[in-house]
């Protein structure tokens, strides 16, 4: 669809599949903008910036992107790409937690609030968590591969042999790097279903009352984390640029036969060094539902009995594609209507930019922290906060830190 010549409403550049679950919600979004959705052809890379270049779409306010399996044809949102956006967008939300395909500080240097799905699959993420987790002390992947075999001598190997280095999860340290929405419910279900002691590291605390909901430890310091982990589980975001968080020498400060999960990103892993803490005993298992190549995956590493894992499909649940959906349409309307953003990831930035007055600013989430929200706002602002959290986005937990009001 073209942009209208007449039309006076704001428009919005929509990108990938048709709404397909919050019809409601969708038509109350063309009441107020001009929605405008290119073919798919036209969101491949060379097709999509020709046609930023020659303004084929306008001056469109907003870009949605509601479903995280469409509408990323153009691929990462870099210098090249932003650089040909209109002056007068405001805002880009769309579906997926992470964001290391798009450079949101460049965004913010154009005034551009970025909003992720922060929240929509934290459920469906702390479930698949669970089963990593319960996989590394258990050793299920060398059972279930064990059992599907029908192999009578692989199924008694397993049967008399990996019960030799299972544990129960129970009494054990999880170590959590981001205790976000998602890490923070991971903790929740750990704790509540496993009795896992919790400790975390995150530039940002909790607070006391939801540190004792789950008997939580804080570590500012990393390094003197994770010589008490039992199982290193990473909830937080990786860089733009890709930097690994997890290298030989933090797999190094773990103890010995620790465990490791990784729901958040590939990128976050080099997987070389990985591959050696396997392989020389240092680590027990890993349980791996992100890889650094994908589609592809590391061959060795599949190759390992040690090794669990499963294909990027921790938010992989319908109740996630809903949430992301209409969090996304929710995200463009409150930004274009003056409010702030639910899950505004670069807002700190595009304020320190452009000098925006707080009240305009959406829900602030750091970069470096994994879907925790820091805002200011009215107290009509903090209602809409507080029940589209508890109606599926994340905790619902409010709490005043320092006089500002905090949602996470």
């Amino acid at each position: 669809m073209s942009p209208s010549t007449t039309s006076p409403k704001p428009s919005v550049l929509l990108l990938g599949d048709d709404i397909s679950y919050n019809r409601d919600t969708y038509a109350r979004l063309l009441s107020q903008f001009e929605i405008i959705q290119p073919p798919p052809a036209d969101l491949l890379r060379p097709a999509f910036m020709e046609n930023l270049r020659r303004h084929e779409w306008g001056d469109f306010q907003a870009i949605m992107r509601p479903s995280w399996h469409s509408g990323g044809e153009m691929g990462k949102w870099d210098r090249e790409l932003i650089e040909l956006l209109p002056d007068g967008i405001q805002v880009y939300a769309s579906a997926g937690a992470g964001y290391d395909w798009v450079d949101v500080n460049l965004l913010a240097e154009h005034g551009i609030i970025y909003c992720n799905g922060a929240g929509a699959s934290s459920e469906a993420v702390g479930d698949m968590a669970l089963y990593h987790i319960i996989s590394v002390f258990r050793n299920l992947n060398w059972s279930t591969v064990a059992a599907r075999s029908c192999d009578p001598a692989a199924f008694n190997d397993a049967h008399h042999n990996s019960p030799t280095t299972s544990h129960n999860p129970r009494g054990h340290t999880l170590g959590i790097v981001g205790l976000g929405n998602i890490g923070y419910v991971i903790a929740q279900k750990a704790y509540a279903a496993f009795g896992m002691h919790i400790i975390y590291h995150d530039i940002v605390r909790k607070s006391e009352e939801q540190e004792a909901q789950i008997r939580a430890r804080y570590f500012e310091d990393i390094e003197a984390m994770l010589p008490e982990t039992d199982c290193l589980l990473l909830a937080t975001p990786s860089k733009f640029d890709g930097t690994p968080f997890l290298t030989g020498r933090i797999l190094s400060l773990l103890p010995r036969g620790s465990r490791f999960v990784n729901i958040a990103r590939g990128s976050l892993v080099d997987e070389s060094a990985l591959i050696e803490a396997l392989e020389s005993g240092h680590l027990a298992a890993t349980g791996l539902d992100v890889h650094a190549n994908e589609p592809y995956v590391n061959e060795k590493l599949a190759e390992m009995r040690n090794v669990t894992m499963t294909p990027h499909t921790g938010g992989g649940v319908v109740e996630t594609r809903v949430n992301f959906e209409r969090l996304a349409m929710e995200n463009v309307e409150r930004v274009l209507q003056g409010k702030q953003a639910l899950t505004g990831v670069n807002a700190h930035l595009r304020k320190a930019k452009h000098g925006i007055p707080e009240k305009e600013q959406p829900a602030s989430l750091n970069e470096d922290a994994m879907e925790q929200n820091h805002v200011n706002h009215d107290d009509d602002d903090q209602n809409v906060l507080t029940k589209t959290l508890t109606n599926g986005y994340g905790n619902g937990h409010v709490v005043t830190v320092n006089g500002t009001t905090c949602v996470q």
